[in-house]
């Protein structure tokens, strides 16, 4: 009679609710500033439920050797690597052992400024990293390093808008990756698409 009392008392009683574990993405980025800010302030402001690491510093080849490793050492649902083509050397290396290991790149030709810019303005001719800086600081006073992530999420529909039809006009002119090119919009739109 005690042991039935005790089996319908475990059966009555509460079980914890299971939880899926959260998504686990590894960003690895070239800067040690813009590119960090924006992505963490994406994922908090919006309440984003994913595991969000994010690694800085290093160029392309290093970056992805970075992300090689880190993908050995942690189970990541997703590792995309961050950087620009600058001056930068050994680019196609870097694009290829990204291929290899399943690593999602995101490229910025100058640089990481100009997905900043694309928030502002479009921009459709050759332009010198420092150049790009220069338009951001137009529309940013005091844009330095450290962007004004709350004004940038609130303009985001236009940058990622000005980004496909970027990538678009370099598709049409067979011209994709050029200066000026960014598909920065992948990422933020990959890490939004988990908002609950």
């Amino acid at each position: 009679m005690a042991k039935s009392k005790k089996r319908e008392s475990d059966s009555l009683r509460r079980r914890r609710p299971s939880r899926e574990p959260l998504p686990r993405i590894l960003v690895v980025c070239e800067g040690e500033v813009t590119e960090k800010e924006y992505v963490s302030y994406l994922r908090q402001a919006e309440h984003i439920p994913v595991e969000l690491r994010i690694v800085a510093g290093g160029t392309p080849k290093t970056l992805i050797e970075k992300a090689v490793q880190l993908r050995h050492d942690g189970h990541f649902d997703q590792v995309w690597c961050v950087f620009d083509i600058d001056e930068h050397p050994k680019i196609a290396d870097a694009k290829q052992q990204a291929r290899d290991n399943g690593i999602d790149l995101i490229v910025s030709n100058p640089c990481f400024d100009l997905w900043i810019l694309l928030h502002y303005q479009e921009l459709r001719r050759h332009t010198h990293r420092h150049k790009v800086q220069s338009l951001c600081r137009t529309h940013i006073d005091g844009y330095g390093k450290s962007p004004p992530c709350e004004e940038l999420l609130k303009l985001y529909p236009q940058a990622e808008k000005r980004a496909t039809a970027l990538e678009k006009w370099h598709a049409t002119r067979g011209t994709e990756g050029h200066n000026p090119s960014t598909n920065a919009h992948w990422l933020v739109a990959k890490i939004r698409s988990y908002r609950p």
